[in-house]
């Protein structure tokens, strides 16, 4: 059985085509620049001989019905996507279903119809995600799609965690609170970290850090998520790429008396001109790292001040959960930094966190354990991959109702 994944931004849709008996990754691509001037298909597929082959176009795309024409077309072309060749359904990423989706949806026409509700909650994302699960259901009707949210993990956040002390009535009426994204990866490592540890999830508390361009830090317990860094929007919390994070809200309002921005400039700073390029002038972790080491004074700013914000939330979390089993690293950053995980822990071992420098810089193929012998608490590095877990996920309802169906 086969599963297309599809992730629909406002100018490209990323796709992969999983062999769900195995798991593997059969076809995968990325439609970029849709409506300008020049656009592309990069598409990789396997082989006869199981070698992943890559294709490219460059053209006009039109937009997103141009673009999953090609991705079709592409599917086709290396016989990975034909009407033979079992393809099951297709999962779509969706950003925000607010509070009316806790777990992965068959989409019909009611499911559609409340995506757009939470249009004002995800302004820039769900339009797009929108678009592109629009197309897939006019190319391909007869299939079944599923849509997997960002904020689906965070559902289980009790209301003392994700309300802001705000008047009710902006909760009530505005939906303002806390919802968390992210969510599919915390997930699928919190998981692979059960399954790793080779412990039920629902044995195991776990604070799991993503840590990319974007990030966000998760308090699991027994498998479930009880608390989360990125709040309303994804500028809450950590120490990011471009955004700031945590910030006195009062800030807002003194840089829009004292600076003349507008409301939209003053957004465009904070999420794309702030966190670690606002510091140091680049995004970039890696470039970050190499201009501290050759002695740059904010670069080393950035990481310092980068690491003590995770050290804080790793502490708060340890509060929450009471008993902390293992502290989980994943995305760009939190797999491949091995300065920024020892930056992380340093001074933790109050809280049974003590990571062994060598481990931690030897590495190894990823799942890896990181802590010293004498640590309470398990280090793990795991690599995240919310393209299977949408896949799991898509599959996983499918086959339910099918044999709901057929039962």
């Amino acid at each position: 059985m086969r599963i297309l994944v599809l992730n629909s931004g406002s100018s490209s849709i990323k796709y992969k085509l999983f062999d769900m008996t195995d798991r593997s990754v059969l076809a995968s691509g990325l439609v970029e620049r849709i409506g300008e001037a020049t656009g592309s298909l990069a598409h990789q597929a396997r082989d006869g001989r199981g070698e992943m082959m890559e294709t490219r176009k460059t053209g006009r795309v039109a937009d997103h019905r141009e673009g999953m024409q090609l991705i079709v077309e592409a599917l086709s072309a290396s016989r990975t996507g034909e009407e033979g060749a079992g393809l099951a359904g297709i999962g779509h990423r969706v950003v925000h279903g607010g509070e009316d989706f806790t777990e992965p949806t068959l989409i019909d026409e009611k499911v559609l119809g409340v995506i757009r509700r939470n249009v004002p909650l995800a302004p820039l994302h769900n339009p797009p995600n929108l678009i592109g699960i629009e197309v897939a259901l006019e190319a391909a009707p007869h299939l079944p799609q599923v849509a997997v949210f960002d904020t689906a993990f965070h559902q289980s956040i009790p209301p003392k965690a994700f309300h802001y002390a705000l008047p009710h009535e902006l909760y009530a009426q505005q939906r303002v609170r806390r919802y968390g994204f992210h969510g599919t990866s915390h997930q699928y490592v919190a998981r692979r970290a059960a399954a790793f540890l080779e412990r039920p999830p629902e044995s195991l508390n776990l604070i799991t850090l993503h840590l990319g361009n974007g990030a966000s830090a998760a308090a699991v317990e027994q498998g479930r998520c009880v608390d989360t860094s990125m709040g309303m929007t994804p500028l809450e919390g950590l120490i990011m790429g471009t955004r700031c994070g945590d910030i006195d809200p009062a800030v807002h309002f003194y840089l829009l008396r004292e600076t003349g921005r507008s409301p939209e400039e003053l957004d465009a700073l904070l999420n794309k001109e702030s966190g670690l390029k606002g510091i140091c002038g680049t995004n970039d972790m890696r470039e970050v790292l190499e201009k501290a080491d050759a002695g740059d004074e904010r670069a080393r700013l950035a990481i310092d001040m980068y690491c003590y914000r995770v050290k804080k939330y790793i502490g708060a979390y340890a509060a929450v959960l009471g008993r902390v089993d293992a502290l989980v690293f994943t995305a760009g950053i939190g797999e491949r930094a091995a300065p920024i995980r020892e930056g992380c822990c340093r001074g933790l071992p109050g809280l049974g966190i003590l990571l062994d420098p060598q481990k931690n810089r030897a590495g190894s193929r990823p799942p890896f354990e990181v802590q010293a012998t004498a640590s309470a608490v398990k280090i793990l590095v795991i690599p995240t991959d919310e393209e299977l877990q949408i896949a799991e996920q898509t599959f996983e309802l499918i086959r339910n109702r099918k044999e709901t169906r057929d039962g």
